[in-house]
């Protein structure tokens, strides 16, 4: 390995953050568990339902799959992100009102910023930043001030004609 400084595990999460849309996924695969945590059905209930029970259980993990692959394969997220989207819907119906909402609000919300997440972005600057860069080249783009000597404009230093 050529002799480079090390990150700090902190710097490294960081920089693998940002080359994917981590809140997106986290927050799909996050309303998947908590629709998980959320069924109170026992599997011999759930085997006497039947397909519409099945389902209570099968979509909240395809959630939390659609999640996770969104933020280790975000080549794809447009994909998982449509595809997290529509089963978190069906979740309404499957899965306690999707979880008593919480689920589905997460769900949804995490598949959309995962569809929005441009992956070439430059990082956002501060509007701190911005207004001084703004300042800066307000300051650049005045005139000179015409300075000196008084007698050069003809002016005495009252402001009059010499």
């Amino acid at each position: 390995m050529p002799n480079r400084p090390r990150q700090s595990p902190r710097s490294a999460f960081r920089a693998w953050r940002a080359q994917r849309p981590f809140w997106g996924g986290l927050l799909l695969a996050l309303g998947g568990t908590w629709i998980l945590l959320t069924e109170k059905a026992s599997l011999k209930v759930v085997v006497h339902i039947g397909m519409q029970g099945l389902a209570g259980y099968l979509l909240p993990v395809l959630m939390v799959l659609c999640g996770l692959l969104i933020l280790f394969n975000p080549t794809q997220r447009l994909f998982y992100s449509i595809t997290g989207v529509l089963i978190t819907l069906g979740t309404w119906v499957t899965s306690n009102l999707g979880g008593f909402f919480i689920g589905l609000l997460l769900g949804v919300t995490g598949s959309c910023l995962a569809f929005g997440w441009l992956p070439d972005q430059e990082p956002r600057r501060s509007r701190r930043d911005r207004r001084r860069e703004a300042a800066a080249q307000e300051h650049r783009a005045q005139p000179p001030r015409q300075g000196g000597d008084a007698s050069l404009n003809g002016l005495n230093g009252a402001g009059g004609p010499a």
